[in-house]
């Protein structure tokens, strides 16, 4: 599994790739770019991951019930793997998942299950609910349905989630979601912030211009919320 690293100090940003992307990704479309003068100044530092798509949700060929658990492995990697590495590297406090389109979802299931891990949430162009078919958008899980998906799936799990403790963690994380207003998902940020709000989870929704569902708005956002 390779990642690049950008910065030398600061809150570490942990970067989702889109379903396409790979780990070099941000640093192609521009949104390494777009943060340079907060990277440069020693205040973020970002780790830029590969998502595995291809062999979870995107992976036609495995059975549903195959994609789930390769998702379930490919955060196995990222709490035992990739975030020791980053507090080995950075003893800065914070830590800040920030993903685009499918990286969006990827960072919000993980930030949501382990708030205690994470400051601070940037999910931009989000679907957050694989199995909910919009448009052209068909179920991800072609309607397998397990504990692994309901447990991985913030628009599921949310409304049932009543661990005092995790919710006190919740609730005091930094919550950025943004969306277009021509975005086929936009029902279901508002659906995931009503979720938010129901949990007293402060957040902000921010809802741009158009479908915003790309690279130029992708690295306003970034420069905006992170």
């Amino acid at each position: 599994m390779e990642l690049l690293i950008f910065g030398h100090a600061g809150a570490k940003v942990l970067m989702f790739p889109t379903r396409d992307g790979r780990f070099w990704e941000y640093e192609q479309l521009g949104l390494v770019a777009s943060l340079a003068d907060k990277v440069n100044a020693g205040q973020l530092q970002l780790y830029c991951i590969e998502g595995l798509a291809r062999e979870t949700f995107y992976a036609a060929g495995r059975h549903p019930a195959d994609r789930i658990r390769r998702h379930t492995a490919f955060e196995e990697y990222i709490l035992n793997e990739v975030l020791p590495l980053m507090a080995w590297l950075n003893p800065h406090d914070c830590t800040i998942a920030l993903g685009c389109s499918l990286g969006a979802f990827q960072a919000a299931s993980l930030v949501f299950r382990h708030p205690h891990l994470f400051r601070k949430l940037v999910a931009l162009s989000g679907r957050y609910d694989l199995t909910l078919k919009v448009e052209a958008f068909d179920d991800l899980l072609d309607g397998y349905y397990d504990d692994d998906v309901y447990f991985h799936t913030p628009a599921h799990f949310l409304p049932g989630l009543a661990c005092p403790w995790r919710l006190e963690q919740l609730r005091q994380l930094d919550i950025v979601l943004a969306v277009g207003n021509a975005d086929p998902f936009l029902d279901n940020n508002h659906h995931l912030s009503g979720l938010l709000g129901d949990k007293g989870a402060p957040h902000q929704l921010h809802v741009w211009d158009g479908r915003a569902h790309r690279a130029g708005a992708w690295r306003k956002m970034a420069a905006l919320y992170t």
